[in-house]
C-alpha cells in the first residue's frame, strides 16, 4: 500500500481530468455524467445545455476536456469551437446523427462519440485525451529544456521579434511583449499600449523562437513576458491564476506549473 508522501505525489502527477458537458437534452447530460462519475480520475466541473453558457464554463473553468453535443439551445457545437478557438480545450463530439463526423474532425475534434455509446466507448475516448494532455506536458518540458540548452549557446538573446502581420512587417521589441495567445495556426501578440498582431506559426514554434529565461508558457494557449507578472493566485484545482501589471488574468493549467514553481524557487 502506498504512503500518504508516494499518494499525494500520485496525486500531483495524476491531476483528475476536468470535464465540462455541453447537452441540450437533460436525459443524455444525466447519462452522460453518470458515466464520468464512473471514472476515478475525471471530475466533471460544469454542465450546459447552450452555446452561450457553454462559452462561459469553457472561460471560467478552464477544462481540461468539452464533451460538446452538437445541436445546442442557441447554436451548435461548431460555433463553440470557432468562438474560442486559442482558449479550447480538448474536444470529444457526442451526438445521435454520424452525419456531421468529417465536419468534427475537420474542426479537430479528438474523438466523436455516437449515442446511445457505453462506459467502455467512453473511456477509449477519455483514455486518448489523456494521452494528449501527458504528450501537450512533455512537449512543454522539452520545449523548455531546448530552450534552455538555445540560450546557452547565445551569447546575446534576440532583443526584438520581426512578424508579417496585415500585409505588413512589423519590428516588435521584446521587452514591449506582454502575453501571447494561440489562435487556431496562428499566434496573436499583445503589446503593451499598442493593438494585437496576428500571424500565421503555431504557439510551439513561438515558445522555441523565444528567450527561455524572458517568457514562459503556462497553458496550451498562453505565453508571458516574466517581467509583466503581477502576481500568482493559486486556484483549488491546483491551477494558478496570473495577473499581469495590465490587468489581464491568464489561467496557469496543471500541466505547465512547474514553468511557474521555478519563478520563485529560483529565489528561495
Amino acid at each position: 500500500m502506498p504512503s500518504t508522501a508516494e499518494g499525494q505525489i500520485n496525486m500531483i502527477l495524476a491531476p483528475k481530468m476536468r470535464a465540462v458537458i455541453a447537452d441540450d437534452e437533460p436525459l443524455s447530460r444525466e447519462k452522460l455524467r453518470v458515466l464520468l462519475e464512473r471514472e476515478s480520475d475525471v471530475q466533471v466541473v460544469a454542465e450546459c445545455t447552450g452555446v452561450e453558457d457553454t462559452l462561459n464554463a469553457v472561460r471560467s473553468h478552464h477544462p481540461d476536456v468539452l464533451l460538446l453535443d452538437i445541436e445546442l439551445e442557441g447554436g451548435n457545437g461548431f460555433d463553440i469551437v470557432r468562438s474560442i478557438p486559442g482558449e479550447m480545450p480538448i474536444v470529444i463530439f457526442t451526438t445521435a446523427y454520424d452525419s456531421y463526423a468529417l465536419q468534427a474532425f475537420e474542426a479537430q475534434a479528438l474523438d466523436y462519440l455516437l449515442k446511445p455509446f457505453d462506459q467502455e466507448r467512453l473511456h477509449r475516448a477519455l483514455e486518448r485525451a489523456k494521452g494528449e494532455m501527458m504528450k501537450s506536458a512533455k512537449g512543454a518540458l522539452n520545449d523548455n529544456l531546448a530552450n534552455l540548452l538555445s540560450a546557452a549557446r547565445k551569447p546575446h538573446a534576440e532583443n526584438r521579434l520581426i512578424i508579417k502581420s496585415g500585409g505588413r512587417v512589423v519590428f516588435i521589441q521584446m521587452d514591449e511583449i506582454d502575453w501571447i495567445e494561440a489562435a487556431a495556426n496562428y499566434v496573436r501578440l499583445h503589446v503593451a499600449g499598442k493593438n494585437a498582431y496576428l500571424f500565421r506559426e503555431s504557439i510551439g514554434r513561438m515558445a522555441d523562437k523565444l528567450d527561455s529565461s524572458q517568457f514562459i508558457r503556462i497553458h496550451r494557449s498562453f505565453i508571458v513576458n516574466v517581467s509583466k507578472i503581477k502576481e500568482l493566485q493559486p486556484c483549488n484545482n491546483g491551477e494558478f491564476m496570473v495577473s499581469l501589471r495590465n490587468g489581464k488574468e491568464l489561467p496557469c493549467s496543471r500541466f505547465y506549473r512547474h514553468a511557474l514553481e521555478s519563478l520563485w524557487k529560483g529565489t528561495q
